[in-house]
C-alpha cells in the first residue's frame, strides 16, 4: 500500500511512513507530468540508449574549412572570400557544418559538458552565460 505524501515536487511516493525526498525537482528530466512515453535517442560519444529528454544537447556550428587552410584557399581562388557573413563587402562565404550532438548523462559528465553541482547550485535554474565571441 502506498500514499501520496504532500504535493510537494522534492516527495515521492513512499510506504507509509516519512516521505521519500528526491534528488531533483524534475527526476532530471524536461518531459512534463502527463506525457506517459518520450523516444530514445542513441549517445553521439558511446551509443547508449536515453530518453531524448533527458539527454543532454548541444548544437556545434564550425567553419568546413579548417582555419589553416583557409588562407591557402583565400590566395588560390579566383573569387574573393569573405570570413564574416556580415561584413558590406560581397564574395563567397565558406560554408559552415552544423551537427547535433545528443550525449547521455554519464558521456555529458565525463567529457566536461555539464558539470555536477552542489545542492544548493542545483537549485539556480538561470542558464550559465555564455562565452563572448572574440573579434
Amino acid at each position: 500500500y502506498q500514499r501520496r505524501v504532500r504535493d510537494s515536487s522534492y516527495f515521492h511516493l513512499c510506504p507509509l511512513g516519512e516521505p521519500m525526498t528526491v534528488k531533483r525537482r524534475n527526476h532530471g528530466r524536461t518531459k512534463g507530468r502527463h506525457r506517459g512515453h518520450v523516444n530514445s535517442i542513441r549517445c553521439t560519444n558511446c551509443g547508449r540508449f536515453a530518453p531524448k529528454d533527458k539527454a543532454i544537447k548541444r548544437f556545434i556550428v564550425r567553419n568546413m574549412v579548417e582555419s589553416a587552410a583557409v588562407r591557402d584557399l583565400q590566395e588560390a581562388s579566383a573569387i574573393k572570400t569573405v570570413t564574416d557573413p556580415a561584413s558590406p563587402e560581397g564574395g563567397y562565404v565558406l560554408p559552415k557544418f552544423y551537427v547535433k550532438m545528443q550525449y547521455c548523462v554519464s558521456c555529458a559528465i565525463h567529457s566536461r559538458i555539464v558539470r555536477v553541482r552542489s545542492r544548493e547550485d542545483r537549485r539556480i535554474r538561470t542558464p550559465p552565460q555564455r562565452g563572448r565571441r572574440r573579434m
